[in-house]
């Protein structure tokens, strides 16, 4: 009988790149032709390249890992995750056992519609534009129903609602902001909100008597957030006590709430990278609702609650599953099928687990042991790759190194090249 990812996932870290493959095989995550597909080093046709962006010249990789132990509405992934920083995937792994075992996470989506803008720059009365821009609205949303987005009609989604904005322009005067509402279902949608932005230009002009500067979407969807939540059940008081109060720094000082949601991006940025979603629009979007009150904040809250500790994560999370580099970069297609997520949606609810997971393990980490044990500890090998070990004296230099922040908590590169220098000075001695 075929084992199961909750079966593979004990140990998964102490096994062999092969036995890794093997064991995802195994489960059905991943099939022969996927692992061949892997150790051809994955993609390698720049023709493929030249369609993507341009004056190619080549592929920049990065390393492609699996997040293990996480169950998120009951349900097991296999996280894959490319990323170039260490200590993430182990941090998220080894917190979501730690969850798996005395809690929960779950995850919903609240809302389901994108923004696209349509600005007219300098209107001379802002209430008429207003009112003859809303008594053509149903007409509005009908013609770019019909003549742009169709195809996202015919599954279910497609424009839903427009409406305008007052924003004043600091002279005295005023702009008129139209948003334009669509569900993208499945696809991120960028290219076809800007499509509807574009096209719906020439009507509201004509019904405004107002000139239209520029159409775009936003990607400060607060229409549509992701909301992760875990629970801890019988926790350490003083262990709940502590993520709470590095919480709550998080929340009223910016200068950390920075810090803890590039950590909390630790976790959602390698899928992003990994399923071939815009990280880059995702990333402006979680800032910029981070900052929605006027203030930045965290995007994640952790809170005591009896005997247990609830985190909750809460941002604009818009991913798409069809469509675009998702679909045509083989190396993405394969992660997607790694996941096995079934919408856009659930890939959404997915990375808001895996970001407020990745911030448990930080803020556990920073109110215990402290960063430096944790992170450098798995950073020895950078530092000794980075020194110049050869293969052979990788394993010496790492134990030396281990031993050297176990005494001083601390280390750098320069101690590495220290230790590898005196390493080779001790065997040239022998060899003479």
């Amino acid at each position: 009988m075929a084992r199961t990812l909750s079966d593979i996932f004990k140990g998964f870290s102490k096994l062999t790149r092969r036995e890794r493959l093997a064991a995802l095989e195994e489960t059905g995550t991943l099939e022969s032709r996927d692992i061949e597909f892997l150790d051809k080093g994955g993609l390698k046709d720049h023709s493929l390249g030249e369609k993507f962006i341009e004056n190619v010249i080549g592929y920049f990789q990065v390393p492609l890992g699996v997040a293990t132990n996480f169950r998120i509405d009951g349900k097991d992934y296999a996280i894959p995750m490319a990323v170039e920083e260490t200590s993430i995937v182990a941090a998220a792994s080894k917190t979501a056992k730690w969850i798996r075992e005395i809690g929960e996470i779950t995850t919903e989506v609240v809302g389901a519609d994108i923004i696209g803008q349509i600005q007219c720059a300098l209107v001379k009365d802002y209430a008429a534009f207003e009112k003859a821009l809303l008594s053509q609205k149903n007409y509005l949303i009908e013609i770019s129903n019909r003549e742009v987005a169709f195809g996202l009609v015919r599954r279910g989604g497609g424009v839903t609602d427009i409406t305008v904005r007052r924003v004043p322009r600091g002279d005295g005067q005023d702009m008129a902001v139209v948003h334009v509402m669509m569900n993208p279902c499945d696809a991120m949608g960028a290219n076809i909100i800007n499509q509807v932005c574009e096209f719906l230009k020439e009507p509201i002009e004509q019904f405004t008597g107002e000139k239209v500067t520029m159409c775009i979407l936003s990607n400060l969807v607060d229409t549509k957030v992701t909301r992760a939540v875990v629970v801890l059940n019988d926790i350490e008081a003083d262990l709940a006590q502590k993520i709470e109060e590095a919480s709550l720094f998080a929340q009223q000082d910016p200068y950390r709430a920075a810090t803890n949601n590039k950590g909390v991006l630790n976790g959602i940025d390698p899928i992003l990278i990994a399923t071939g979603n815009d990280w880059r629009a995702v990333e402006a979007g979680i800032h910029a609702y981070a900052a929605r009150d006027g203030q930045y904040r965290s995007i994640t809250k952790w809170k005591r609650d009896g005997n247990k500790l609830v985190g909750v994560f809460q941002a604009p999370l818009v991913v798409g599953t069809v469509g675009g580099v998702t679909t045509l970069h083989p190396t993405a297609a394969l992660c997607m099928k790694m996941l096995g997520v079934e919408s856009a949606n659930e890939l959404s609810r997915v990375m808001a687990a895996v970001g407020l997971v990745q911030n448990l393990g930080a803020l556990k980490a920073l109110t215990t042991v402290g960063i430096i044990e944790g992170h450098m500890k798995l950073h020895i090998k950078n530092l000794t790759l980075g020194a110049g070990a050869e293969e052979r004296e990788i394993p010496i230099v790492v134990k030396k190194l281990e031993e050297i922040l176990a005494i001083r908590k601390r280390i750098s590169l320069s101690n590495a090249i220290e230790v590898l220098r005196e390493l080779r000075a001790s065997d040239k001695q022998i060899s003479q």
